[in-house]
């Protein structure tokens, strides 16, 4: 009975063994096939890295001022009787804005003028008689006097009267209006702003280390962030002699031509002052770029060491320089004709095998335009 057992124990023993053995050969066989195994390529877009001439350029953010811009005031006193503009609106050079109440001054001046007109009869009689000697010097000088007295008070009331009828003193785009009908007006009371708006003024400052790039006459781009697509030019027309001791900023004033009105005094915008010198630079898509910590690097495009016909990556890290729209200069660790991943290289890694299909790579551009969307 003990023999049959055993038997059986030995018997369950080898089969297990058996099976072990099938099992583990199994195993074996699956993890070298896993080792064999390759993953398909990976689609991927690429450009190649090119040679270009980049207009060489300073920016800067800069703030937009009138030619000319002014609140017009009250100079005298008075009741506004009379108002003569529409707010918002555009106006020319003498254009009236506003009256105020003239009837004491306009009761005042006949009398005024009358008194002028008698004293210049009694100098007239007063130059003949001193000729026959009949009034002495004296006599003379005191009616030259009044004469003179009578006409300064009559021209007094007229100024008065004058200032008193506001008008625009120059062409431009008048604001929101300040003063009502009916309103007593006082010396220095606001009554409507006044702005030119065309051609504009753009104040920008750079450092100091560009004061010898930088020289009057030129040219001058300005876009907007607030209006997309806009891009006016212009000529720098003023540089500050002075150099601000505090931030080391050199200030300088661009004049560009605004004729739609769509730039306003107060605004900040983008200025890119253009220099006559142009730089060689080697330039690849912003998007082909792996941004790192330790170094930015872009996914090379090459011929696999294996013989197969296929391509792989190479990881190589590079120095970067200035971007320009979609694009961006390389400085170093790049090649003029070597092809870079424009897209996803996030998930990429060095030496896996790819295919180039460009079917769906974006547009680049230096001076992309996005839609609102």
């Amino acid at each position: 009975m003990k023999k049959k057992i055993i038997l059986a124990l030995l018997g369950l023993l080898l089969l297990a063994g058996l099976l072990a053995s099938i099992k583990a050969l199994q195993i074996k066989a699956m993890i070298d096939q896993g080792k064999k195994a390759v993953p398909p390529p990976q689609a991927v877009t690429a450009a190649q890295a090119r040679s270009e001439n980049w207009e060489t350029s300073l920016s800067a953010v800069g703030s937009l001022e009138a030619v000319q811009g002014v609140t017009v005031s009250a100079e005298m006193s008075g009741k506004v009787t009379a108002i003569s503009f529409t707010a918002g609106a555009p106006v020319k050079k003498g254009d009236v804005l506003i009256r105020q109440d003239t009837s004491s001054e306009e009761a005042q001046l006949p009398g005024l003028e009358a008194q002028a007109k008698l004293s210049l009869a009694d100098l007239k009689r007063a130059e003949k008689m001193l000729k026959g000697r009949i009034v002495s010097q004296a006599d003379y000088d005191r009616a030259l006097a009044t004469h003179e007295q009578a006409v300064s008070q009559a021209n007094m009331v007229r100024a008065a009267i004058a200032k008193k009828v506001i008008r625009a003193p120059f062409s431009g785009r008048l604001g929101i209006r300040r003063v009502n009908l009916g309103q007593m007006l006082r010396e220095g009371d606001e009554v409507v702003t006044l702005q030119a708006l065309n051609p504009i003024y753009v104040n920008f400052t750079l450092p100091q280390k560009n004061m010898a790039q930088l020289c009057r006459g030129l040219a001058v781009r300005v876009t907007c962030d607030a209006m997309p697509g806009l891009s006016v030019s212009g000529r720098v027309t003023a540089i500050n002699p002075l150099v601000d001791p505090e931030s080391r900023n050199l200030q300088a004033q661009a004049t560009v031509e605004n004729q739609a009105e769509k730039l306003r005094p107060g605004m900040f915008v983008n200025v890119a002052v253009g220099l006559p010198v142009r730089s060689q630079v080697l330039s690849i898509p912003s998007t082909a770029v792996l941004y790192a910590p330790f170094g930015d690097s872009v996914f090379i495009v090459e011929d696999s060491r294996e013989g197969k016909g296929g391509k792989t990556l190479r990881q190589q890290f590079v120095r970067l320089g200035e971007k320009r729209g979609d694009f961006i200069a390389v400085t170093s660790g790049l090649k003029p004709g070597e092809s870079v991943v424009t897209t996803g290289v996030f998930k990429l890694r060095n030496g896996q095998a790819v295919t180039i299909d460009n079917k769906l790579a974006p547009e680049f551009s230096k001076s992309p335009a996005p839609e609102n969307n």
